[in-house]
């Protein structure tokens, strides 16, 4: 069956002054403009730093709402991600550098923020990681999801309390008013063989059901060693009492080493109106890929696998997740 024709828009092209390499997904607010994030440049700092959260009319005129690394040293923020559009009208984020602790000045410094913003451009940091010692609070936060009572949830990718060096990441809750509480720190579990059998260096999206539980990834650790002699990733579950479950463990099935359930996922979940969870596997070098479904139980199921085709004309290696 043909498809209608479609006719393709350029709304904006960025160039720089106003911001570069916009992330994440657009989301709309109550007055309908979309509003967004660059990760870099802007007017208070070029490539590799700086960013912007803009507002841009359905019309197409853009309106640069702020520039990060407005204050010395990029304390306000530095290499902002995707927002979240929260019940009061306002957007919240995380930027994955700047804020007030972390290394010497220039780009890359300091080990990010969580900011409010308001339609008008008034931005609040409410917290900056790395406030505890050794970062045990989590550093390299990315993406937010919010309860109905305002607290924000969301994961560090690294940081927290495990025997790297770096840290192996955290979920974390942070009130409105800018208190933080670990919620969870992965590789609190490690075998014998120095796997992390909980997880390690979770993905940002987490999904936060009615009843309070957060599910999520995580790129590596599991119960499974995978190709490349590190754990092939997990599904978890954080109970709103704060009980931390491994729904899924990736490379459980491996014959030949092709992980058939996949292996290394790389983004968050998505929950349909079934209730289920679905996500994706990058897969890389073990298989190409896959898309699976997960029941809030733990029941897993692969729905598809990329390369499936002759000259992977299907694609490979997904990056992010579904929607």
């Amino acid at each position: 069956m043909a498809l209608p024709a479609q006719t393709f828009t350029t709304l904006h092209s960025f160039d720089g002054a106003d911001g570069e390499y916009p992330i994440g997904a657009l989301v709309q607010g109550v007055d309908g403009s979309l509003y967004g994030t660059t990760s870099y440049a802007g007017t208070k700092c070029n490539y590799p730093c700086g960013g912007t959260v803009f507002k841009i009319a359905l019309g197409g005129t853009l309106t640069t709402l702020y520039d990060f690394c407005a204050k010395s040293e990029c304390l306000d923020g530095d290499g902002p991600n995707a927002l979240l559009l929260a019940s009061d009208g306002s957007l919240y984020g995380t930027t994955f550098y700047g804020g007030a602790n972390g290394l010497s000045t220039g780009p890359y410094s300091g080990y990010g923020t969580v900011f409010k913003i308001t339609p008008a451009g008034k931005l609040t940091t409410l917290y900056s990681f790395c406030s505890q010692s050794g970062c045990a609070d989590g550093r390299d936060p990315e993406g937010l999801v919010q309860a109905a009572n305002g607290d924000l949830y969301g994961t560090t990718g690294f940081g927290g309390i495990c025997p790297s060096t770096a840290g192996c990441g955290t979920v974390f809750k942070l009130t409105p008013g800018g208190t933080l509480t670990t919620l969870y720190n992965f590789c609190s579990q490690v075998a014998s063989n120095g796997i992390c059998t909980d997880g390690e260096y979770p993905n940002p999206g987490l999904v936060l059901t009615g009843n309070g539980d957060l599910y999520g990834t995580t790129g590596f650790g599991g119960a499974n060693i995978g190709p490349e002699g590190v754990g092939g990733g997990t599904v978890f579950k954080i109970a709103a009492s704060g009980a931390f479950t491994s729904l899924h463990s990736f490379c459980a099935q491996e014959p030949d080493g092709l992980c058939a359930d996949g292996s290394y996922p790389r983004a968050g979940l998505v929950r349909a109106i079934d209730g289920d969870f679905y996500g994706t596997t990058w897969g890389f070098p073990s298989n190409s890929g896959t898309v699976f479904r997960i029941t809030p139980g733990g029941t897993f199921t692969t729905l598809y696998t990329f390369c499936s085709e002759s000259g992977c004309a299907d694609g490979d290696h997904p990056l992010a997740g579904v929607y």
